[in-house]
């Protein structure tokens, strides 16, 4: 009886496991600047009942802010220059949101996010179609081949024929395009949007009636039912299809319709391959997840640091050990959250698909593995971007040190800007993808250091790596100059691609290597 007992109790806890693996649904939102990806995210919060009206917290008072731009500089500028991580449920689904940077400087950190999600949900200014960084980070999730929804954004403004942006997608980004809706006018005469599913109008409130708006949008679907594109889910499954929604998040239109169908055909949290090119299922029972972020001090009043991690199989419970691929360092986690942006709670189990934040002293680092159990497992390691613009830094009051190095040390850990050193000296000299890095930099060692910091600009270089069995001193000059990463690789810092072919002719043998 007892034994009996214990099978149905652990057929229950499996069934339960598959049914919560089943619901959950892991995302990014992806765009250019300005084209609503937060005022779309903050729609979904508002309809996950997470919070009361798009821009301000349950309980944090009347100051508007955007719930996802948690950090202070974000909050000034009204722009997302890190990943955040929300989570809501709605209708049944556990839903977790990564929002991205929009920021082209921030384009590494955004990588490494789209690593950890099953899904992506790009957003488009239906105004001004496809722009440079949508294009930018479109290329990198079509290499991933993971399902892509497509928001065309502001149809409450002027836009642009509905028409000609579904061929934009396919002609400049090279997939396929399915719409769901259809916008029935845009801007002023906005009639609503045509529900291709269910095959019903959706009114815009207060539209003013133009028949002959409603005539022209009938033409259009009628075309689209000739010749469009056909339904096909195995290619929506693989990237090569994108299901279309129009709408406006800023006055919450279209949304609704929008988030029932990406729950209807988005993807259950999926396999991943390890090293060994070896496949982890989710419903593999071992635990194992990677680290894809670290974020140091979400709350400013204890200076904490948060190592982010996707989980990928088995189930977490609250502290259960695991070990750290990288060392083989055996680890308890007993402090984890959950998130809503700096909004957080302890969390007793989660799944795959979830992101779990694991209170951090200085174990981890970006593209760690942790597993459960015996058998050692390795994801594959995040990459890394080739800095194109170098600044040496001092600290402007030598009585700070202290602050001085344990700030560069774990803004450098969690992919703020990158860290180099002389190769004779302790100078450092900062690397980053874009200026706005320095900015962010420079604002969060003040702000959260206390340390007052000064940049002497060295500008652009070439950056690449050299074995160090390769290395000779002597290879150094004015026009290449020698420095240590911070695994004390050594680096040259080419003046400009023609010192480097000048380089390449002088050492033919030697392989310089370059990031990403």
């Amino acid at each position: 009886m007892l034994l009996n007992a214990a099978i149905s109790g652990k057929l229950k806890i499996m069934e339960n496991f598959q049914e919560q693996l089943k619901n959950r649904r892991t995302f990014a939102i992806i765009s250019h600047p300005d084209a609503g990806k937060t005022t779309l995210t903050e729609q979904l919060l508002l309809h996950g009942g997470v919070i009361r009206e798009a821009g301000t917290v349950k309980g944090r008072g009347s100051h508007k802010l955007a719930s996802s731009d948690w950090m202070a500089i974000e909050q000034q500028r009204g722009i997302s220059v890190t990943s955040s991580v929300l989570q809501f449920d709605y209708d049944g689904k556990r839903i977790n949101i990564l929002d991205t940077p929009g920021h082209e400087d921030f384009s590494e950190d955004t990588y490494r996010t789209l690593m950890a999600v099953d899904s992506v949900v790009m957003v488009v200014d239906a105004a001004k179609g496809i722009e440079p960084q949508t294009k930018k980070l479109f290329e990198i999730v079509a290499q991933r081949g993971i399902p892509v929804f497509t928001f065309f954004n502001k149809i409450d403004r002027d836009a642009r024929p509905a028409l000609d942006l579904m061929d934009e997608l396919e002609t400049v980004l090279g997939i396929q395009a399915y719409p769901m809706n259809w916008p029935v006018g845009s801007g002023q005469i906005l009639q609503g949007i045509y529900d291709l599913q269910k095959d019903v109008m959706v009114p815009f409130k207060n539209a003013t009636a133009h028949p002959e708006i409603v005539d022209e949008t009938m033409d259009e679907i009628e075309l689209l039912r000739d010749a469009g594109n056909a339904f096909d889910q195995d290619a929506i499954a693989h990237g090569q299809l994108t299901p279309v929604f129009f709408g406006s998040a800023l006055v919450n239109f279209g949304v609704t319709e929008f988030l029932r169908e990406y729950l209807t055909y988005a993807p259950a949290p999926a396999a991943m391959k390890t090293v060994n090119d070896d496949i982890v299922t989710p419903d593999k029972t071992q635990f194992t997840g990677f680290v894809f972020k670290i974020q140091a001090n979400m709350d400013p009043r204890h200076r904490d640091r948060i190592a982010f991690v996707r989980i990928v199989s088995g189930e977490f419970n609250r502290g259960m050990d695991v070990v750290l691929q990288r060392n083989s360092k055996k680890l308890k986690l007993s402090n984890v959250t959950q998130f809503m942006a700096e909004e957080r709670e302890n969390v007793q189990n989660a799944v795959p698909g979830d992101i779990i934040g694991v209170y951090d002293t200085g174990n981890f680092q970006i593209g760690d593995t942790i597993y459960a159990g015996k058998k050692s497992v390795q994801f594959p390691d995040l990459p890394t971007f080739t800095p194109e613009l170098f600044n040496r830094v001092i600290a402007k009051d030598v009585m700070k040190q202290k602050s001085y190095h344990k700030g560069i040390e774990q803004l450098v850990q969690e992919g703020t800007i990158q860290l180099y050193k002389s190769w004779q000296g302790s100078d450092y000299i900062i690397g980053a993808v874009g200026q706005l890095q320095f900015e962010v930099f420079q604002f969060r060692m003040e702000n959260e250091y206390n340390v007052e910091i000064q940049f002497e600009p060295i500008g652009s270089k070439v950056a690449r790596w050299i074995s160090p069995e390769q290395l000779d001193e002597k290879m150094a000059s004015s026009r290449n100059q020698l420095v240590r990463d911070r695994y004390d690789q050594p680096v040259f810092l080419f003046e400009n691609r023609f010192a480097m072919n000048w380089f390449h002719d002088k050492y033919p043998d030697v392989i310089l290597e370059e990031k990403m």
